[in-house]
């Protein structure tokens, strides 16, 4: 199967302390990358040199024309040194031509440093030398490669990527300094979240919602932003503020310009900023770091001084324990650092894995702001653990379920309010499309990873089905309610739409049967749809039905059987509700075999078993209680009206 991304890690060492030593062609470093022999390698620049290029490449005030450029010379220079260097590694030249060919969508080049002065280098300027992919064009620009730095440590970071998203934006613009785009990056935000949102005919109705995933510091200082993170979780931290230098003990360095407590300046290193990111929780409690911080300040990537130690802010940020900090090592336009949070936060949030999220970035930062060097300032300190894929599937599988949420829940509130203006109409159609489309995604997304992710591909599948049934039901709602206000037409509309959305559930979960055959739940669920009184009107279909699928509903009893031995937990309450459900089918599928007084016993007790095995509030009790509801509400019929309701008293007792 091809790989999605293909990892490249490329560590480069040197004896000595990771401060107080200066970049030299004279300084051998050891250059480790894949199974290829380790490789001595020389930076092309004395020290002086490296720091006079860099400061060409700050937007200095002069003639627009000849700074413009010297700049572009300077970062061709520059980019094709640091092309070089690379070129010079043998393993990274086979590793970059080796995800050409096996069809990887990114490469993903991981730098490991432990010497300061190397987080100097702009890496991310890299002209590809001679026999790379792209060879005398930006490597990160003509070919699917993306850069980020990590700090070599002994302890790896934890990394917790699948946390729901909670995100703080801070910004701040002391006395004397030009004003930040606080309102751009919070509208960029606003529209990341958006999807997340509840909705609502009143926009103050949407306020809880918003502030449950966004927090807004403004005017932020260094107390304020550790009270903050005390009090709450944050996931993400963005802070928007002017980068400035400073001196420490003699030495210059670069800092971020926050509002001071008596209202002058406090240009915060990174230090004493990763203690109030880091902070302890409320009365000392442990709590996670954020996931991930975004640095909307110039500089914050960049390295000025390397006698003491400290590095850059975005590096001691990730030294303290952030698993991942975006920043940039130049000075950067506003409007970059604009297009930067929205494509950042705007990509992130859907679930999209940050390493093609930041290979985005460049783009749009190349085609978007083309008279800057602004896609090469961006620089990213990040970790990937060794299921870093598992968990952003996770998040990817979070967020799309809290979008269909929100759809949903919006949809049912609209059923309710039958009949429906024309506005209103047309939203709940609107919100039907839109559900579909984010199934279409999530359905191909799950096919391109081939063979080895079959279980994702059938649950893609089902979940589509499940989301037609939820169509469908709130159409039955529209529809009883056209019926009871007298309206044929609106109600012959309504069950049109539902009896689509129901062939659509059916066919969806038929594929997602032949896509993973063992899959008991996803069996049920294609029983029960082709079982619903909407697609199984009268006694001669039932029959047919119980001729055609009745074995069905003797596998999917076995399979659950079969996965109940051993199972514990979230697991076994999940077999049980498969055979609770399957007693109530039985009803359908058994034929004269069927008794509904031992099926009620058996369903009784599966689900007292379930509150048993996963906890009277845990989701799968909440959903088989639900699921039993359908039966007795939206698709109530006589032959297992006892049995549902018998159902959804027994989970009640239990609970």
């Amino acid at each position: 199967m091809p790989a999605a991304i293909r990892t490249v890690k490329l560590e480069l060492l040197r004896s000595g302390p990771a401060h107080n030593q200066l970049l030299s062609p004279l300084t051998p470093y050891i250059a480790l990358c894949g199974p290829s022999a380790p490789q001595t390698v020389t930076m092309p620049y004395e020290h002086r040199q490296l720091l006079t290029k860099l400061a060409r490449l700050r937007y200095q005030q002069g003639d627009h024309e000849i700074e413009a450029a010297q700049r572009e010379a300077e970062l061709r220079e520059l980019g094709e040194a640091v092309g070089r260097l690379l070129g010079a590694v043998p393993g990274l030249q086979t590793a970059l031509d080796s995800g050409a060919r096996d069809g990887s969508a990114l490469v993903h080049l991981r730098i490991a440093l432990s010497a300061l002065e190397l987080g100097m280098v702009p890496f991310e300027t890299a002209i590809a030398p001679d026999n790379f992919p792209g060879s005398g064009a930006p490597l990160l620009l003509r070919t699917p490669t993306v850069i980020t730095r990590e700090v070599r440590r002994s302890q790896p970071i934890e990394v917790q990527w699948s946390r729901p998203p909670r995100i703080l934006f801070a910004f701040a613009t002391p006395p004397g300094l030009r004003a930040v785009p606080a309102q751009a990056h919070l509208n960029a935000l606003r529209r990341a979240i958006e999807p997340y949102v509840p909705l609502h005919d009143q926009p103050e109705q949407r306020l809880p919602g918003v502030r449950a995933l966004l927090t807004v510091l403004p005017d932020a200082s260094l107390k304020a932003l550790a009270e903050a993170c005390r009090v709450a979780d944050y996931t993400h931290v963005h802070l928007l503020a002017h980068g400035a230098p400073f001196e420490e003990a003699g030495h210059r360095r670069y800092g971020v310009a926050l509002c001071g407590e008596g209202g002058d300046v406090d240009i915060v290193d990174g230090e004493r900023l990763a203690i109030a990111l880091r902070g302890a929780g409320q009365q000392g409690a442990l709590k996670a770091p954020p996931t991930l911080v975004s640095l909307a300040t110039c500089d914050s990537g960049a390295i000025d001084s390397v006698l003491a130690p400290g590095g850059s802010i975005a590096h001691a940020l990730h030294e303290a324990g952030i698993p991942w900090v975006v920043a940039s090592q130049f000075p950067l336009w506003m409007s970059a650092s604009t297009i930067a949070v929205e494509a950042l936060y705007g990509g992130l949030l859907v679930g999209s894995d940050p390493r093609c999220v930041l290979y985005d970035l460049r783009q749009r930062l190349r085609t978007e702001v083309p008279q800057t060097h602004d896609w090469a300032s961006i620089v990213a300190y990040a970790v990937s653990p060794w299921d870093f894929e598992r968990q952003i599937d996770a998040f990817f599988d979070r967020q799309l379920r809290a979008r269909l949420n929100v759809k949903f829940a919006r949809m049912d509130a609209l059923a309710a309010c039958e009949p429906l203006s024309p506005v209103q109409a047309a939203e709940f159609d609107q919100l039907a499309a839109q559900i579909r489309a984010e199934h279409v995604a999530w359905i191909a997304r799950a096919a391109r990873q081939g063979e080895a992710a079959t279980p994702a591909h059938a649950e893609a599948l089902g979940m589509s089905g499940a989301s037609e049934k939820r169509i469908a039901i709130a159409c039955t709602l529209r529809q009883m309610a056209a019926q009871q206000a007298g309206d044929a037409a609106r109600a012959a509309a309504a069950l049109a739409q539902a009896t689509h959305a129901y062939e659509a559930a059916r066919e969806a979960y038929r594929q997602a049967v032949r896509t993973e055959p063992t899959n008991h739940w996803a069996i049920t669920q294609f029983l029960s749809i082709v079982a619903t009184p909407a697609l199984m009107p009268d006694a001669a279909a039932q029959k047919q039905v119980q001729a055609d699928f009745g074995a069905w509903w003797g596998a999917a009893r076995q399979i659950a059987d079969w996965q109940l031995i051993g199972a514990s937990g979230t697991a076994r309450a999940w077999a049980l509700g498969t055979l609770a459900e399957l007693e109530l089918l039985a009803s359908v599928y058994q034929g004269r075999s069927f008794r509904a007084a031992a099926a009620r016993k058996r369903l009784e007790d599966l689900c007292g078993q379930i509150v048993q095995a996963a906890g009277p509030a845990s989701f799968p009790v909440g959903s088989t209680r639900r699921q039993f509801q359908r039966y007795s509400q939206a698709w109530a019929h006589a032959r297992w009206a006892g049995l549902a309701k018998a159902a959804v008293a027994a989970l009640d007792r239990a609970g």
